[in-house]
């Protein structure tokens, strides 16, 4: 089975649509944890209504770490009970339709981490702001090149990971999303399997975005520097 995280901040117009998308472009039997900061999330009446309807099971978790979405996901992660657990955004942004295959990669072929890429052949990214944009690519792009890290999209937050790898890494992040380029530059500095599948992402059309581009930049700074370090390092030895 797949545990799948979803991290919610107020997605009200979103969430049924999030799990009408899953249960049409995800055959794999499936938990999937909606982790919210408050009770007063508007996200909440809307599960409670609908749950029931789906082949999965749908659970509200509590962020017990704080508040955001860097607790909201390290929350999830305590709380799957399977050894493939999913980072979804519940903006719709994500394609889905990768998701049985990602489950392959890490469940029939020995890989820890599993990306969904924008930026290999294949992949595409429609809307967003444009600096945001490039920014990631150049992140993203530039790693792979000058480390070899396994991803052309080392930002992307739509990964699959063995949960097993997940419960054996120290998480350092302090700050937002970043969390998967940390778990990523991790995995690849301690010689894991990394893989990633070209994905079509796309900007959300209801309610508001929860990234903070200018206060987390610097965190997203940490793990590029970071890597290079390792890597340097790594190849030293």
């Amino acid at each position: 089975m797949l545990s799948i995280v979803c991290p919610v901040y107020n997605e009200a117009d979103n969430i049924e649509r999030l799990l009408n998308e899953l249960q049409n472009r995800v055959s794999i039997p499936a938990e999937v944890l909606i982790v919210y900061d408050h009770e007063e999330d508007n996200t909440i009446p809307v599960v409670s209504s609908i749950a029931d309807r789906y082949s999965f099971e749908v659970k509200l978790v509590k962020n017990k770490f704080g508040t955001g979405a860097l607790n909201a996901i390290k929350t999830g992660f305590t709380e799957a009970r399977h050894e493939a657990v999913l980072v979804v955004m519940a903006d719709l942004s994500d394609d889905l339709g990768v998701v049985d295959e990602m489950y392959r990669l890490i469940m029939d072929e020995g890989y820890d981490v599993v990306c969904g890429s924008r930026y290999m052949k294949g992949g595409r990214q429609l809307g967003g702001p444009f600096l945001k944009r490039l920014l990631s690519r150049m992140a993203g792009v530039s790693l792979h090149y000058l480390t070899g890290i396994p991803t052309h999209d080392v930002t992307n937050s739509f990964k699959m990971y063995r949960r097993s790898f997940l419960m054996n890494t120290k998480i350092e992040s302090e700050g937002g999303f970043e969390i998967g380029m940390e778990l990523t530059v991790k995995a690849f500095i301690s010689g894991l399997k990394i893989t990633e599948l070209p994905v079509t992402w796309t900007d959300r059309v209801a309610g508001k975005s929860r990234f903070q581009m200018w206060r987390w930049i610097p965190n997203y700074l940490r793990w590029y520097f970071y890597a290079f370090k390792k890597f340097a390092k790594k190849r030293t030895v």
